[in-house]
């Protein structure tokens, strides 16, 4: 396989997109809508009792099905489901576009980025609640302590190579998964960049950091990823 960062702008790239997937089925029909042509949808289920699996498949988005709760267990059952050059996650709760993504593929193929997260910019009352927001600064905070880097977000949307993600052996399937991956990127070396997003009000509950409580045992398990030795070697798929 040619490696991406080799890539010219000419050359056929094909990406797949993970959508974790739990009870989303009001803000699925859009959000499918909006994934570029040409990429595949890949919704992973985790354990939806309002038939999103079902409203996904119709739309024609390849469903993945994941019974292990977490969103790190989705996120990476879809990883492992995918076959593209370029993987990109984003929420499928309508909050995040994701037809943005073709900007952020476009600077990893160009070999810009290994590794390109969307700053969220809240467009919208309601849109990121003041418990998300300190969540966030605090785990921004204690990434640069740990790595260096001075990122203004840990959010859901990204993009990178599939073949490089599989290798950074991530172990974390509950809500320190995308913390994790930016600390092991960071640790292999990988440029990470930022690009702004718009970030809406979601549609629907949230089932994570909908309230201070949520917020703070996410905080809690990416602590545990901002403390936890750097495997030796070890990939896990």
């Amino acid at each position: 396989m040619i490696p991406l960062s080799t890539l010219s702008p000419r050359t056929p790239i094909t990406v797949d997109v993970v959508l974790p997937c739990l009870d989303e089925a009001g803000a699925l029909p859009r959000v499918l809508e909006r994934i570029p042509d040409g990429w595949r949808g890949l919704v992973v289920d985790n354990g939806s009792t309002d038939g999103s699996a079902a409203i996904a498949a119709g739309l024609g988005a390849t469903v993945v099905h994941e019974p292990r709760r977490g969103f790190g267990a989705a996120c990476h059952a879809g990883l492992r489901a995918a076959t593209a050059d370029v993987v990109c996650f984003c929420d499928c709760d309508g909050s995040l576009d994701p037809g943005l993504l073709t900007a952020f593929v476009r600077r990893v193929a160009d070999g810009e980025s290994d590794l390109v997260l969307g700053r969220r910019r809240p467009t919208g009352r309601g849109a990121w609640p003041l418990h998300a927001r300190a969540g966030n600064y605090a785990l921004s905070r204690m990434l640069h302590t740990r790595t260096g880097l001075r990122l203004h977000d840990l959010g859901p949307m990204r993009a990178a190579r599939r073949e490089a993600l599989l290798g950074l052996g991530l172990t974390d399937r509950r809500s320190g998964y995308p913390l994790e991956m930016v600390v092991r990127a960071s640790d292999a070396g990988w440029r990470i960049t930022e690009q702004d997003v718009p970030y809406r009000p979601r549609t629907g509950k949230s089932k994570v950091t909908g309230t201070w409580r949520g917020t703070w045992q996410a905080v809690g398990d990416m602590r545990s990823v901002l403390n936890a030795p750097v495997p030796a070697g070890r990939v896990v798929r």
